[in-house]
Order: structure tokens, then C-alpha cells, then sequence
């Protein structure tokens, strides 16, 4: 084993150990890309500055049980919506051929898709079989774009 270290103005900015081999082909003062420069920390420690002073937790807590709520509202109509699970804004509607067998319609994903997207819904796939909607929208959504959102869904399941 050896080590390398990188310098900047004679102060070491990182060690790295490795082999003698590895450590031979790396040329740059350092191998960090996510070293703890000012900048970064700066936006790291306003980012928790700001969801502090928001009460963000408490409010992704409640809306995402809302929002989880109004995709339960959307299962009991659907028979498309085979579950929908998830915590916070992490939310996940899994599509399925029938309720009964559970069997996995990635495709009714795809068509979902292309009916959101028409009305600027961004929304992501997942799952074993690629037949669970990702949803997962920013810390600072609100109610009114929970709503929106649904609103999207129910008219693409309309058509899906």
C-alpha cells in the first residue's frame, strides 16, 4: 500500500491510500470531487437553514400524507392502481393488468406517461417490472399543486 496526497500552496488537501499501482496513474492534486470547499458548505448550510426555519419536515409530513390519501381516493376508482405506498412526498402508485393476480402493466406506465406529460406532469417508473409511478415532488410543493397533480392523474387515468 501507499499513499498520496495533493497540495495546495504547501497545505495537504487529501489522502487517498491505495496501491502503488493506482496511486501512479492518478496525475491531479486530488481525486475529491465532493471535497468540503466553501461554496458547498455555504449552500449545504443554507439549504438546512432554510428547511429549519420552513418547518419543511413537518410540512412534507402532513402533505404527503394528504397526497397519499388522494392517490388512495384514485385506487378506489382505477382498478389499474394496485397499491400505493410510500412516506413523506416518496410516494409510489404500482399499475397492475387486474387486482386480483397483482400481474405487473409496466405499459399502462408508459401510455399513464404520455397523458401527464401532455399536461406537464413529470413523473418517474420504478419497480421490479417498471410498473410503479415514482412520485416524489420538491420539499416546497404546496397543497394546491398536490391538487393539480391529482387533477393530472385522474384525467390521464381517464384515458389510460
Amino acid at each position: 500500500m501507499t499513499s498520496a496526497k495533493g497540495m495546495a500552496n504547501g497545505i495537504p488537501i487529501g489522502w487517498t491510500i491505495t496501491t502503488p499501482e493506482i496511486a501512479d496513474s492518478l496525475k491531479g492534486l486530488t481525486i475529491s470531487t465532493f471535497g468540503g470547499n466553501p461554496v458547498s458548505c455555504a449552500a449545504a448550510h443554507a439549504t438546512i437553514e432554510f428547511i429549519e426555519e420552513e418547518n419543511l419536515l413537518d410540512k412534507v409530513s402532513k402533505l404527503g400524507d394528504y397526497f397519499r390519501g388522494r392517490l388512495l381516493e384514485l385506487q378506489n376508482v382505477y382498478p389499474k392502481i394496485g397499491d400505493v405506498r410510500g412516506m413523506g412526498l416518496m410516494l409510489g402508485v404500482e399499475l397492475v393488468a387486474d387486482r386480483k393476480s397483482k400481474t405487473p402493466d409496466p405499459q399502462a406506465v408508459l401510455r399513464l406517461f404520455e397523458e401527464t406529460k401532455k399536461q406537464g406532469l413529470l413523473i418517474g417508473k420504478g419497480g421490479l417490472y417498471g410498473n410503479v409511478l415514482r412520485i416524489s415532488p420538491p420539499m416546497t410543493v404546496t397543497k394546491e399543486q398536490v391538487d393539480a397533480a391529482i387533477s393530472i392523474l385522474k384525467e390521464a387515468f381517464e384515458k389510460v
